[in-house]
């Protein structure tokens, strides 16, 4: 109903006795902007705490808030040519890590010139090729377009998309928005010769570490020279990781355990 002309304005009510009427515009848009304050802390506190730690005390120090940021892209690279194998098999064993934490499923979205992973292989990570989902897309675009999507709609706890290209500045900045209120382990595997400034939290450059072996010589779990070449809020290191497809964690080969400034080699 449209209010009659005779009706005293907003500023006439607050100019009354107190109590008498509505607060004014200025005191609302103050209530409003203390209550906006409180929902952005309260959001910044959680993604703070929400975070996957890699389990090791030695690397999660290097990473803010002690693990990978859910909700926020991370890159993954082989370190030269040729370390393909090994980059992908850290991104798993990422994704295995979370998967055994949380219920749901994992989705993989892979461009064109990527290895598209296998059961067996995956089983062999501690990835249940029951909880992955895999599609193979046509071009890079089409896997930042199908993340996007994934992400919105909020259901699943981990992805990682394989392209050919470095991730963007804008494209990762889009791919954050579309996952901070779900808040998933997102990765992005990339070739090595992708050098572009990216909005990635992380970036991982991974290389072969000689694989783990058994008393009697069979290779028993892989190992990854991992170097943490750039975290935000964080600090670049170099390690030495072996990984357990059963217990779904990392460790330092035995060789090294008690000596943790030879495992550091460059991190500190």
């Amino acid at each position: 109903m449209e209010r009659s002309h005779e009706e005293p304005d907003e500023g006439a009510c607050a100019a009354g006795p107190a109590g008498a009427g509505p607060p004014d515009r200025a005191a609302r848009r103050a209530a409003a902007r203390a209550a906006l304050r409180g929902v952005a802390a309260e959001g910044s506190g959680r993604r703070v705490s929400d975070v996957l730690p890699l389990g090791l005390a030695s690397v999660d120090a290097h990473l803010p808030g002690g693990g990978l940021g859910l909700g926020r892209p991370h890159e993954i690279a082989p370190l030269v040519e040729g370390d393909e194998p090994c980059a992908l098999g850290f991104g798993l064993a990422l994704l295995a890590r979370r998967l055994d934490q949380v219920a749901g499923e994992a989705l993989l979205v892979v461009a064109p010139g990527h290895p598209t992973p296998y059961g067996h292989g995956l089983a062999g990570l501690g990835l249940d090729p029951g909880r992955v989902l895999l599609m193979e897309a046509g071009s890079d675009a089409e896997v930042y377009l199908a993340l996007e999507e994934a992400l919105r709609a909020g259901s699943l706890p981990a992805l990682a998309g394989f392209v050919g290209d470095g991730l963007s500045l804008k494209q990762g900045r889009r791919l954050q928005l579309a996952a901070e209120a779900a808040g998933p382990l997102l990765l992005i595997l990339r070739p090595a010769r992708a050098e572009a400034p990216n909005g990635a939290a992380t970036r991982w450059r991974i290389a072969a570490g000689g694989g783990a072996r058994d008393r009697f010589g069979c290779l028993a779990g892989p190992r990854w020279r991992a170097h943490l070449d750039r975290c935000r809020n964080g600090r670049p290191g170099t390690w030495l990781l072996e990984w357990d497809h059963a217990a779904h964690r990392f460790g330092l080969p035995d060789a090294l355990a008690g000596h943790p400034p030879a495992a550091r080699l460059a991190g500190g």
